[in-house]
Order: C-alpha cells, then structure tokens, then sequence
C-alpha cells in the first residue's frame, strides 16, 4: 500500500474520489476542455490537499492554459509537499512558468532543484539570490529542434537552447507558423522525436509552449538562379556575415506525417509527403539553414525558393551583392516579404 508522508506523519493513498476525479480531469484535458477539468482538479486539491500530485497536477493544466500565474502557485504549494531533494518534475513545471513569467530567482531555484548546473550559482543548492541570478540564465545548451505550432499546422524549425525552457531559432520557418527567424520561444520540458546528423549526433524535438520574444527582423521569400551549389552557398554566407540568414527552402524543407516527425528522423532533405499528410514541416540541418547531408546531390536545379530574413532596406542590397559578384551564374526575382 502505497503511504505519503506529510510533515513526517504518514497517511494511506488517495480516496477514491480522489483518484475519479483526477482521472476524469485528464480525460477532459484530452479533449480540451480545460474549464471543466480544472474544476474538478480543484476538488481533488480540496479533497487532499496535503498530496503534492494535487497541485502538481493543477500547475500541469494552468501550463496547458497558459496561465503563468496560477502555474508558478500551484507549482510551489507542489515542491513544498515533496519529499525528496532533487529531480522531482514539479520542479521543471515550476522552472517553466517562472521562465514564462522572467522570474529569474525562481527559475534558478526550479533548475537547481531539479539537479542542473546554472551559471552563476555553482552546484545543486548554491545561493540563488546572487546578483546576477535577476538577469536571464543564459545557459547556452548547445543545439536543438523546435516544433513550433503543434496543435496546428506544425513545423520543425532549429535553434539553440538558452536554457531548459527557450529555444533561440535560426532557421528560417515557413510563413504559415507566424514565426520569424531569431524569435525565442517557450518549449516544453519532454521531447517529442529526436534528428539524427550523418556524424551520428542526435537532437530533441521539443514542443512550443508559446512565444516568449518576438523579433523585429521580417521573413522574405524570393526566387534565385544559382547555377552551382556554390552560389546558393555565397547568397547564405553573405547574410550571416551582415548578422542576418538566408535558408534555401527548396532543399531544406521535407514534409513528414506526424508520426514520423515524433519520431526520430535522419536530418535530410526530401520532398515527399507520407501517410498523406503535408504537416509537419521539417528543416534539415542545426547551425545551417542548408542540408549537409545533400550538398553532394547529382542533379542540381538552379531555381531555388529561398527563405531570407533580414530588414526591408537590407534584403535587396544582399541580393544586388550577391548577384554583382558573379553576374553569368547568378541571378534574383520575385522578392516578397511574407511574415
């Protein structure tokens, strides 16, 4: 039989009606009906309020609503009921919404608890209330994929992870996400599929929460002639030395079923379809907007759908650049902002 103990006395499972009214919750949370289940989630807290799963649980559905507030409260009233130091996932629900909310203690405190190391603050358990621990974390975990939009029209776009609950993107997402290029966006803490690279490295696939800071730089779609691979390269080489990115959508983006897309995929182009499905979009390659699998590709198509951000009285000086300095080979139209 399963005990909790609270305040060092111990106590029997959860009732019954406990254990209902929870798993009707769920049930509706399933179906989206957040109202419903969050007043049945109420009354499990009610009914055993000394029970950290009670307010695990309704910190869980306040991040399915986006209500920060509620989540950050219901996740405290849930770590100060646990009964061990470290790991605990209501730690990683609290560090998300004290993210969401740029509680930065808090969220210093979520990260260490949980067993992280965060900037700053040395090991587990060091001082959290440093002066540096006001500013963002800043923990630079290396690379990683984001869907963005995925109750909708998904797309798989890569980035770089601030911390455990932002993701920086730097591909260029198609203008069906509403997404831009270098926006930072909220991500889960569970990873939904995995990229594999040819060197045999693997990345997470993590769900977008929401968007966290918009960016300023707008998105462009515009039609190359590049005769060689070379070409195409300079015009996204050029970008990113002026800060910007150029992403040549005609090789980096394949579209893949959703059960393919959470599942864990080889970091490639293509452009096929499976099961039917033209969603999830899938971008190839973390820390370049191109493909590295394909640059050897036989059969190159010199008109190429590109995908370029930067601001509006930058983008056709790029483009005049780039076609300047090698006129028989390349060549732009078809220049349209369109996100």
């Amino acid at each position: 039989m399963r005990i909790v103990r609270i305040f060092g006395k111990g106590r029997h499972r959860p009732s019954a009606s406990w254990r209902q009214a929870t798993d009707r919750a769920f049930t509706l949370i399933g179906d989206g009906r957040y109202e419903d289940a969050g007043a049945l989630l109420t009354r499990a807290a009610d009914l055993e309020p000394w029970l950290s799963e009670s307010w695990f649980n309704l910190a869980l559905l306040h991040k399915f609503r986006h209500d920060w507030e509620q989540a950050r409260a219901a996740g405290l009233r849930a770590v100060a009921l646990l009964d061990r130091a470290t790991g605990a996932p209501d730690w990683w629900n609290v560090g998300i919404a004290a993210t969401a909310l740029q509680d930065w203690p808090l969220a210093r405190r979520a990260w260490q608890a949980f067993g992280l190391r965060v900037p700053g603050t040395g090991t587990p358990g060091g001082d959290p209330d440093r002066p540096e621990s006001l500013e963002p974390l800043g923990m630079d975990l290396g690379s990683a994929a984001v869907r963005l939009s995925p109750e909708g029209e998904a797309e798989v776009v890569w980035g770089r992870r601030l911390d455990p609950a932002r993701i920086e993107v730097h591909s260029i997402p198609l203008p069906s996400s509403g997404r831009r290029w270098g926006e930072v966006v909220l991500h889960d803490g569970v990873p939904h599929g995995e990229r594999a690279t040819a060197a045999g490295h693997t990345y997470p696939v993590f769900d977008e929460i929401e968007l966290w800071a918009p960016s300023p730089t707008p998105t462009w779609v515009v039609l190359l002639e590049a005769a060689t691979e070379a070409d195409r390269d300079a015009l996204e080489d050029l970008a990113a030395d002026a800060g910007y990115a150029a992403e040549d959508w005609s090789s980096s983006v394949r579209l893949l079923c959703r059960t393919c897309s959470e599942s864990r995929m080889p970091a490639a182009e293509g452009g096929t379809s499976q099961a039917g499905l033209l969603d999830p979009h899938d971008h190839s390659e973390p820390g370049h907007p191109g493909p590295l699998l394909h640059r050897t590709e036989s059969l190159w198509v010199p008109e190429r759908e590109c995908g370029i951000a930067a601001p509006a009285g930058l983008v056709r000086g790029l483009l005049d650049s780039w076609a300047a300095d090698s006129p028989d080979s390349r060549d732009w139209r078809d220049l349209e902002e369109v996100g």
